[in-house]
């Protein structure tokens, strides 16, 4: 008697696939605002564009801060590879784009989570260098990944994608990119290693600037992510 075969699962039908970009975004963005408004009442850094880091250093925000970014990493982790899946299972139709270019883009994701990781565990104050290159790597692998994807639906037009989402995110892509590289520039001029900063102060300059790009490279991931939802809620491929 032949062995009855198990049905198809569908992707977009999955419960949760969908929500979980959009938990993404919504987590993430209330872990930036939360602790940027108890680090503001607490005192412990000034409300002009501090750094990310800085409204997660002392407690009682650090040790929000550090759970909430660590949830995030590990959401991040889980929208990039059911992004991933989505991809494959288009692309065996479709063949649009290379499955090593599919690969290598879910890697980059995972080393910018693992650098999220390094920075909601490691404190700014308290291991500074290990702190910037888990933040250089989460910046920078993201930058990387959002860029990819921006190429990767562009090769995936008209079929599952629109032009329109196709320019949203490579605009966010280009803005990252472009808000990327001052951010470093001007955090290498930094002499010091502070998070009350004081307007006029010396190297306050680097910082501002610098801390403006951070926030804009940071929300760019978010609204990125954002335009994830749609593809997991329209997307009609079987996972056998």
């Amino acid at each position: 008697m032949p062995r009855a075969e198990r049905p198809p699962v569908m992707l977009c039908r999955m419960p949760g696939v969908a929500f979980v970009p959009a938990l993404l975004v919504s987590w993430s963005s209330a872990s930036f605002i939360i602790s940027y408004a108890i680090a503001v009442l607490a005192g412990h850094v000034e409300p002009l564009v501090p750094y990310i880091s800085d409204t997660g250093t002392k407690p009682p925000e650090s040790g929000i801060f550090g759970f909430m970014i660590n949830i995030s990493a590990l959401l991040g982790v889980i929208t990039m590879y059911i992004r991933y899946l989505l991809i494959e299972k288009q692309n065996e139709s479709s063949h649009f784009v290379r499955s090593s270019c599919n690969v290598f883009s879910l890697c980059i994701g995972l080393m910018g989570c693992i650098g999220m990781g390094i920075v909601a565990t490691f404190q700014e104050l308290s291991v500074p260098s290990v702190h910037d290159i888990g933040a250089l790597v989460a910046f920078g692998s993201g930058v990387v990944y959002i860029t990819l994807q921006s190429i990767i639906s562009y090769k995936s037009c008209p079929q599952w994608n629109t032009y329109f989402v196709c320019h949203i995110r490579m605009a966010i892509s280009v803005i990252s990119c472009i808000a990327f590289i001052p951010m470093i520039v001007f955090a290498s001029e930094i002499s010091m290693t502070k998070i009350d900063w004081i307007p006029g102060e010396k190297d306050y300059t680097y910082h501002f600037v610098s801390a403006i790009c951070e926030w804009m490279v940071a929300f760019g991931f978010i609204f990125f992510f954002l335009t994830f939802i749609r593809d997991f809620q329209n997307c009609k491929i079987n996972l056998s």
